[in-house]
């Protein structure tokens, strides 16, 4: 892993990407994984020593994991794994498909030009992510793509709350993409979105929303499950 200050730029110089950001997603992984199981402690300055960094980047990293539920921080006894089963995720996930499906059948009727244009402008750049399997690039602009359809609803609420989710989720959410050929499936699975709010098929759009979501989720089952069969 390349060792970064927290305000130093981003891999391939694109945009910036802290240190913090780079040792969370190093964490969710592992986490999601079963690499560090449920129950167990993590320390600041082992993981410091283990990523060259000081402790104020593995402290915010841990902050971050604590607001998505993947850990929890416990007075006087630090820094705990928290056990999350793959019950539990797909829940979220079905609870998220819901939220997201009804943004995009809204968005679908209330989207201006100009965001429609962004949405499409993001998902033909996303193209050459995909072909560099790029997870931290694609996982940043798939967070941007469903926060445009957001906006897109101009229902500031409706907004906050389906973002207030997907940051319940974010760390599901990115690890799902190392499933092999997710990258190119969510892209495939974004561009049938993108012609149904083109062709002003809301409720065409929420199906297809909605399978996009659940189509994640079993990704994250089946990337778990191989990471626990590796380790067997």
């Amino acid at each position: 892993m390349e060792h970064r200050t927290d305000d130093d730029s981003s891999v391939n110089g694109n945009e910036p990407e802290l240190l913090s950001d780079q040792i969370r997603n190093v964490l969710t992984d592992e986490i999601a994984s079963g690499v560090l199981p449920p129950g167990m402690g993590l320390d600041e300055q082992n993981l410091a020593d283990r990523f060259g960094a000081s402790r104020t980047p593995v402290r915010e990293a841990l902050r971050q994991l604590a607001v998505t539920g993947l850990v929890e921080i416990r007075p006087r006894r630090g820094v705990i794994v928290t056990q999350t089963t793959p019950e539990r995720i797909m829940e979220m996930f079905e609870m998220s498909a819901e939220i997201e499906a009804m943004c995009v059948r809204i968005a679908t009727y209330r989207i201006t030009p100009i965001e429609r244009g962004k949405l499409i402008e993001m998902h033909d750049a996303s193209e050459a992510l995909v072909k560099r399997g790029d997870i931290d690039g694609y996982d940043k602009f798939n967070r941007e793509f469903h926060e445009v359809i957001y906006g897109a609803t101009h229902n500031a609420f409706m907004a906050e709350q389906a973002l207030a989710i997907r940051n319940r989720m974010k760390a599901f959410r990115r690890t799902q993409l190392r499933h092999s050929s997710r990258l190119a499936r969510s892209r495939e699975e974004h561009e049938a979105i993108l012609n149904a709010i083109a062709q002003g098929e809301g409720d065409e759009a929420s199906r297809r929303m909605r399978a996009h979501m659940l189509n994640a989720a079993s990704a994250i089952g089946r990337y778990i499950s191989m990471q626990t069969k590796k380790d067997l």
